[in-house]
């Protein structure tokens, strides 16, 4: 059984930082790409980035520039690094395992998700 556990969410000032984590268990993580993923209220769940097993990366539009993903595979832990957070990045942030991580990017989600965690930028 996989478990994905995030943490690093919080309250934050528009322009600042956030680094969230998230932690596997079992075998599946170090073979597997990871996703993070968020949703605002209201909003579909939205791919943020994405990782590959060996470390290649894509992310949406409305955060390339300000967002990184890694991941410590010794660790079983990928991370999401948010800097110059905007309002419109307020959200529940999922990761996610288990999928598919296309040619050119796109990353379509596994059915092993986190429990989410809160980031709230205010204005």
């Amino acid at each position: 059984q996989v478990q994905l556990v995030e943490s690093g969410g919080g309250l934050v000032q528009a322009g600042g930082s956030l680094r969230l984590s998230c932690a596997a268990s079992g075998s599946i993580f170090s073979s597997n790409a990871m996703g993070w993923y968020r949703q605002a209220p209201g909003k579909q769940r939205e791919l943020v980035a994405a990782i590959t097993s060996g470390g290649s990366t894509n992310y949406a539009a409305s955060v390339k520039g300000r967002f990184t993903i890694s991941r410590d595979n010794a660790k079983n832990t990928v991370y999401l690094q948010m800097n110059s957070l905007k309002p419109e990045d307020t959200a529940v942030y999922y990761c996610n395992t288990g999928g598919t991580y296309y040619f050119g990017g796109y990353y379509s989600p596994g059915d092993y998700w986190g429990q989410g965690t809160q980031v709230t930028v205010s204005s």
